[in-house]
C-alpha cells in the first residue's frame, strides 16, 4: 500500500468535512464530486484524492457498524 502524499491527505479530510453528504462508499461518483468541488485539473490527482476519501468513508460506515 503506498503511501499518500500529505496535500491529496489534507484536501480529502477537507472535502470530507465541508461537503459529507457529497461523497459515499463508490469511487466513481466520488471522482465526479472532486471534480466539482475543487479546481484540480490533473486526473491522476483527482483520482488519488476521491480514492483517500472513499476510502475513509468506508472505513468509517464500517466503524458505525
Amino acid at each position: 500500500m503506498a503511501i499518500k502524499p500529505k496535500y491529496i491527505k489534507q484536501l480529502g479530510t477537507v472535502l470530507i468535512q465541508e461537503y459529507p453528504d457529497s461523497f459515499n462508499t463508490d469511487f466513481e461518483t466520488n471522482k465526479e464530486s472532486v471534480e466539482a468541488l475543487t479546481t484540480v485539473e490533473s486526473k491522476g490527482v483527482r483520482n488519488r484524492i476521491a480514492g483517500y476519501v472513499t476510502r475513509k468513508k468506508a472505513q468509517s460506515a464500517a466503524g458505525a457498524a
